[in-house]
């Protein structure tokens, strides 16, 4: 019997059991996978990306019913362990209703400064550098950023230069790295290899490291590790959860706790509740609104590959982003969305999207002269985008909507790149992160158990409080009410850190 059950260690789970684990209760913190090995491979593109090394094996169906290999990585961590550690807050805007070329983008029913000072604590909880006030879209904070920006390498900043003259407002982009490892890292720092890659050397801001194991520090937080959660039980009276079923080498077994955190992901959280049916919840546990799966959102993203014409030697090419377009503009009637740098292309990568090298490039020169740029916009909630349960076996139902605008960003940036004349020719990266930009690459998802006011409509509340039962909070990207056009890590934490909060302050009294 446990006080407390956490069920997934990514960016909700991990800072959850952080926030929880002073409260002398007993934690048990649930984890599908193991740990990531530490081992040569983790740096090798051709392992990473060509033969996903440490992506699950599950195969998952799309809306046609056609199966594909997710993007998706079950181990401590979870998928904070790959990212590429962009720690952006929500604008002030994100958080009220916003017009878009593809329609509406709803309001939440918290507004940003709910989030606010949370946002803070998990800018120091994951060691966010950046520069505040360099973006001109970011909320205003009177507190910096934890520690300074990181500075450009010489090409990086000849092209933050050349964009500035251009009369775009390129920012020091807000990325959450550890420059004293963690104790226990025995490999040698490597900055360069970043996105998409898993970190030996624990400079990454991921979760495992900045939050997890500082809560596995006391004695009554645990975890365990391939446990994986099949199933939750409500009591006869439908109004707590009371079991938890999970399967562990081969064996099922049933755990009991007081209050059960369901962070598994939106998309795995989603398929947990409807797995979980029973007498009372015939459509799903929390599921009385059938909103439980919904609104999967991911973004709408795009990676570019742009070759410079005179080589690009930068190692760690990620410090800036351009949010000029973030918003509508005189230009632009609704929004386009965000654009940042990624990590340095190498030739397995490019060779991994395109058959054919750019005239005159091979493969390996056209990784040298490679800048590497990542573009999101905002997906918009779609009942019909959704998490569904066939036999067992995830069913990610998803269509695009919102391209317009997306489009217009795309080239919004080429066209500012070409106006430098150091730019030779462009591709579109469709590897990245193991997969393409498709609904196989979730690494952004969201909203699948959305946070409102009304039970009838949504299915958490305002802290995450399943609204069908006294005990379940569901901390992960599923409360999103819309995706905004940034990356949702630093959103997820900042919420888990509120939400610990508020089980402190109102259950545990301390």
């Amino acid at each position: 019997m446990y006080d407390i059950i956490i069920i997934g260690t990514g960016a909700g789970g991990s800072t959850m059991a952080y926030k929880l684990a002073d409260s002398g209760k007993k934690i048990l913190i649930l984890e599908r996978g193991g740990y990531v090995p530490v081992e040569k491979e983790n740096w090798n593109s051709e392992e990473v990306f060509e033969k996903n090394r440490y992506t699950t094996t599950d195969l998952w169906l799309d809306k046609n019913g056609e199966s594909f290999r997710p993007g998706m990585h079950y181990n401590v961590g979870g998928n904070t362990k790959f990212y590429g550690a962009a720690l952006f807050r929500l604008r002030e805007e994100d958080f009220k209703e916003i017009k878009h070329y593809g329609g509406l983008s709803p309001a939440w029913p918290i507004q940003y400064e709910d989030l606010k000072e949370y946002y803070l604590e998990a800018e120091q909880l994951f060691h966010v550098h950046g520069k505040r006030g360099s973006d001109p879209t970011e909320p205003f904070d009177a507190e910096p950023y934890p520690n300074p920006p990181l500075p450009h390498e010489p090409r990086i900043q000849e092209i933050f230069d050349e964009l500035k003259n251009y009369g775009l407002h390129p920012f020091e982009l807000p990325i959450g790295v550890n420059f004293t490892p963690h104790t226990a890292a025995n490999a040698p720092y490597a900055l360069d290899r970043f996105d998409g890659f898993p970190d030996a050397s624990e400079r990454k801001g991921d979760a495992h490291i900045c939050a997890l194991s500082k809560a596995l520090e006391y004695p009554n937080v645990e975890l365990m590790i391939n446990s994986k959660v099949i199933k939750l039980n409500a009591d006869s009276s439908g109004q707590k959860v009371t079991e938890v079923i999970i399967e562990q080498n081969g064996e099922t077994k049933t755990l009991t706790s007081d209050i059960v955190i369901l962070s598994a992901g939106a998309i795995n959280s989603a398929a947990i509740l409807l797995e979980s049916k029973s007498e009372q919840f015939p459509n799903g546990l929390a599921n009385t609104s059938d909103q439980v799966g919904r609104n999967y959102m991911f973004h709408q993203n795009t990676a570019l590959i742009a070759l410079y014409t005179e080589p690009n030697p930068t190692k760690f090419g990620k410090t800036f982003g351009i949010n000029d377009f973030y918003h509508a503009t005189t230009q632009y009637e609704f929004p386009l969305g965000h654009i940042q740098m990624l990590g340095k292309s190498d030739e397995h990568q490019i060779k991994a999207d395109s058959p054919v090298a750019a005239p005159g490039f091979t493969f390996e020169l056209m990784a040298r002269h490679a800048v590497d740029f990542w573009m999101t916009s905002e997906d918009l909630p779609d009942p019909e985008n959704r998490v569904t349960v066939e036999n067992g076996q995830i069913k990610l139902s998803y269509t695009d909507n919102n391209q317009k605008g997306h489009e217009f960003l795309k080239s919004e940036l080429i066209k500012a790149l070409k106006a430098s004349g150091k730019f030779e020719s462009f591709l579109f990266k469709g590897y990245y992160f193991s997969k393409g930009m498709d609904i196989a690459s979730p690494a952004h998802q969201n909203g699948t158990t959305k946070m409102g006011l009304d039970p009838a409509n949504s299915v958490v509340d305002t802290y995450c409080k399943a609204h069908d039962l006294e005990n379940l909070y569901i901390v992960d990207g599923g409360f999103f009410v819309s995706s905004g056009a940034v990356n949702p890590a630093l959103t997820i934490a900042a919420m888990a850190l509120r939400v610990g909060e508020h089980l402190k302050n109102t259950l545990f009294k301390i």
